[in-house]
């Protein structure tokens, strides 16, 4: 039997202030071809899995916390127990609106990396409005694209990140809990 425990996986932090811990697939004990899990803790007031889309179907299901959910042109709040199926190719986004940190599990299939985990860490997640990517809904709390936070705070090699970030200095408004 091959056991994934979730506090022995250490897991990775992407500069949109998410730590993310593959339970199926990636770094896990788990491997499967037909889809990939994982737990994924955003950070209060902010913590983002950006705007992006790609070729796999997916379902992000809230298990803690109250979350901003974008999926192609709307934009719904989640908490606790709610589910969002993301279709395949549909740009999509969720950021934890709470003073608390918000966790959620995702499911995708087949299993495979994803381009957004790569270029979020490279600095170059493509930006929301600017062709071909799509807008996000109005109303939409701003994309965190910014590497320069993130890699200053880690003290790692900071890459050159392009253009100015919403994210960079904004503090997110958090709603009653």
């Amino acid at each position: 039997m091959i056991i994934a425990d979730l506090a022995q996986i250490a897991g990775r932090t992407y500069p949109a202030r998410r730590l993310t811990q593959n339970v199926v697939g990636g770094a896990s004990p788990i491997q499967s071809k037909n889809f990939a899990v994982g737990f994924v803790t955003l950070d209060p007031n902010g913590g983002q899995v950006p705007w992006h889309n790609q070729d796999q179907e997916e379902v992000y299901f809230i298990v803690e916390g109250t979350c901003e959910m974008c999926l192609g042109s709307e934009r719904k709040t989640l908490t606790a127990g709610m589910a969002a199926q993301i279709p395949p190719t549909v740009f999509h986004q969720l950021t934890n609106i709470g003073a608390t940190p918000a966790k959620m599990i995702y499911i995708y299939g087949p299993a495979g990396d994803v381009a957004h985990w790569k270029q979020e860490l490279t600095g170059t997640l493509p930006k929301a409005g600017i062709a071909p990517t799509p807008p996000l809904p109005p109303g939409a709390r701003p994309q965190c694209t910014s590497v320069a936070i993130f890699y200053g705070k880690s003290g790692r090699s900071e890459p050159q990140p392009s253009g100015s970030d919403p994210c960079d200095n904004a503090e997110i408004t958090p709603v009653a809990p």
